[in-house]
């Protein structure tokens, strides 16, 4: 009893001693976590244009035909630039009472209906922005919602993005290690934290009184300078240090 006492007693020892003398033995991996960050521009080459069309009216019919007449014009001023159709549509028809406060009577009074629509061009050439304006205007549209620039072509700009963001990566983790005197390794992660685009608004945006829309009534050329589309991209890296 005394003998197998002993020996099973050693086992267990081996069995706590080396597993922790092998941990000991190993050297703790030594790596370096950096960020990278990055911004591209590049000009956008599209644009999407919301035009607003309210009638207003006595009785809802009446709002309501003035307001398809309006919508039906405006959507011809859209053809005769060769815009397919594809590129156009007519947003839901909303029609509704309109009220209006009465200082004197301290109360809001029923002024007849107002009927509203919203007419949206996809643009595939900026320089046709001015023109197009002015003749949706002239034709139907009393009000400029917006204007959302952006580009057809996304994928190119964030790749060189994400690319910039890496090197950006790399180039800290070089810099501290050659000060820290030590020398950089491989890999060991990468994560993707953010990426986003941002796009312009352009400083057109007003209201227009069908009526009395002329050539001199409409937005500079000027007013849409688009500016450019940022894209950040943001990655977090982890290199071995040797």
């Amino acid at each position: 009893m005394t003998v197998r006492f002993h020996f099973f007693f050693a086992l267990l020892c081996g069995l706590l001693v080396f597993p922790a003398q092998a941990q000991e033995s190993e050297a703790p991996t030594r790596t370096v976590r950096v960020s990278g960050e990055a911004t591209v521009t590049a000009a956008p080459d599209e644009a999407t244009v919301r035009f607003g069309i309210v009638t207003r009216a006595e009785t809802a019919e009446a709002a309501r035909s003035r307001n398809a007449t309006a919508a039906k014009n405006a959507m011809n001023a859209v053809r005769e630039l060769d815009i397919p159709a594809s590129k156009m549509r007519m947003e839901m028809l909303r029609l509704q009472p309109r009220r209006e406060y009465n200082p004197q009577t301290k109360e809001h009074e029923e002024k007849g209906y107002e009927a509203r629509r919203q007419v949206v061009v996809e643009v595939g050439d900026l320089e046709q922005l001015p023109t197009l304006v002015t003749r949706v205007v002239q034709q139907g549209a009393n009000r400029l919602e917006g204007i959302d620039y952006g580009l057809s072509e996304r994928t190119p700009l964030r790749n060189e993005a994400l690319r910039k963001a890496a090197q950006n990566a790399r180039d800290k983790a070089a810099l501290l290690a050659s000060t820290l005197d030590v020398e950089l390794g491989q890999v060991r992660q990468i994560h993707e934290q953010s990426f986003g685009f941002n796009e312009p608004s352009p400083r057109v945006q007003m209201q227009f009184a069908a009526k009395t829309a002329t050539e001199d009534a409409a937005p500079q050329p000027d007013a849409y300078a688009a500016g450019e589309i940022e894209v950040n991209a943001s990655i977090q890296v982890v290199f071995d240090l040797q």
